[in-house]
């Protein structure tokens, strides 16, 4: 194979694993309120109730399933306090932190190019 063949294969595997890698994150990110629930936890950790009072029409079965999922992906922990009375908090992950600028970004790019 020449060299110009070379570099459009590849060219083309390299945009075939990005091609990829962009379908899996907006499979995982378009799922119903995946991003909700990462950007209610950007100012900081909050509870199950903190959570369900600030991300309007979530069901708590929805926001538990969405919260075990989120940890499940290592984008948010789950903090348990021993009590009485035993508390539970959850907060952004490194990776989770990472994301949110990316996140800001989408946001901006659909306010700006996006119908309402």
């Amino acid at each position: 194979m020449r060299a110009a063949e070379q570099s459009t294969a590849a060219g083309h595997r390299s945009c075939a694993s990005k091609d990829a890698s962009l379908a899996r994150a907006f499979e995982f990110l378009g799922r119903r309120w995946n991003a909700a629930v990462l950007g209610s936890l950007e100012d900081g950790p909050a509870g199950f109730r903190e959570l369900s009072r600030a991300i309007d029409g979530i069901s708590d079965s929805v926001l538990s399933n969405r919260l075990s999922c989120l940890v499940g992906a290592g984008l948010i922990a789950r903090d348990v306090e021993p009590g009485p009375p035993v508390s539970v908090s959850y907060s952004l992950t490194a990776a989770g932190q990472a994301l949110m600028p990316a996140l800001g970004h989408i946001a901006a790019w659909a306010d700006e190019h996006l119908p309402r």
